[in-house]
C-alpha cells in the first residue's frame, strides 16, 4: 500500500478538532486516493486543473476537492460546477471569473485569498498593501450585488523553502495577525487560516493554523506529472 496508514492516524489524532486535514495528492493515483478515503479522509488537494478533473470523475462525490495550485483564469471553467475550496486566489480579477463561472453553475464558492509570505519571489500572492486593496474591492462588490457566487472565506500563505524554524514562525505569524485583522473570531467564526504543509505543519497549527496541506508524509514523495 502506497499510503503511510499509521502516520495518517499519528497527524489526524495529533490535529484533533484544531485543523482540518487537506491530503495533497497532485500527481498520485486514484487507486491511492480511494485508500485514504476509505480511512476516513474526505478532504484532497490538487495543483493540476486537468489532474483534478480527471480524477474527480472516477472518485466517490462526497469528497471535497480543494485546488491549492496558481490558478489560471481561464481553467476555472473546468473546475467550477465542483470544486470545494479554491486556495490560491491572488487576483481580484481571477476572483471575478471565478464568480463568473460559479454563476452558471449555481453555486457558491468558497475563496482564500493568498497572501505572499515567503522570502522567495518566486511564490505568488498579495502584498499586505495589495491585501488591503483587494478586501476594499471585494466588500464594495458585494455590497452593490456583484460577486454574489463567491464566498472569501480567509486567507492562505506559504511559508519560505528554509531550515530555520524561528524564520517560518515570524511568516506564520505575520500571516495570523492579517487573518485576525480581516476575519476577527467574533464576526467569522468559521473563517479559514489555510498555512502549514508536511514539513512544518504542526508549526503552523501552534501559530493559529486551521487547515494544512500535508502530502508526502502520507503519500511518499511525489513523483513528476
Amino acid at each position: 500500500m502506497a499510503i503511510n496508514v499509521e502516520q495518517y492516524n499519528q497527524i489526524k489524532e495529533a490535529l484533533g478538532d484544531k485543523a482540518v486535514l487537506v491530503a495533497v495528492s497532485k500527481t498520485k493515483p486514484a487507486d491511492d486516493i480511494l485508500e485514504l478515503y476509505k480511512l476516513g479522509q474526505r478532504d484532497f488537494g490538487e495543483n493540476y486543473v486537468q489532474e483534478l478533473a480527471e480524477k474527480q470523475l472516477v472518485l466517490p462525490n462526497d469528497i471535497r476537492w480543494h485546488f491549492i495550485g496558481h490558478l489560471q483564469s481561464n481553467k476555472v471553467k473546468y473546475i467550477a460546477p465542483f470544486v470545494h475550496l479554491i486556495h490560491g486566489v491572488d487576483s481580484y480579477k481571477l476572483l471575478l471569473e471565478i464568480d463568473k463561472q460559479a454563476g452558471k453553475h449555481k453555486r457558491i464558492i468558497n475563496c482564500l485569498l493568498q497572501v505572499h509570505i515567503a522570502q522567495e519571489e518566486t511564490k505568488f500572492g498579495f502584498s499586505q498593501e495589495e491585501l488591503a486593496e483587494a478586501m476594499k474591492s471585494i466588500n464594495a462588490s458585494q455590497q452593490s450585488g456583484l460577486l454574489q457566487n463567491i464566498r472569501v472565506a480567509g486567507l492562505m500563505g506559504m511559508a519560505s523553502f528554509t531550515e530555520d524554524q524561528q524564520h517560518i514562525q515570524k511568516e506564520f505569524i505575520y500571516l495570523k495577525g492579517l487573518f485576525d485583522e480581516y476575519f476577527p473570531a467574533s464576526s467569522a467564526p468559521d473563517a479559514v487560516l489555510s498555512m502549514g504543509m508536511s514539513s512544518d505543519y504542526a508549526l503552523a497549527v501552534n501559530n493559529g493554523s486551521n487547515m494544512v496541506r500535508i502530502g508526502s508524509l502520507l503519500f511518499g514523495a511525489r513523483s513528476k506529472p
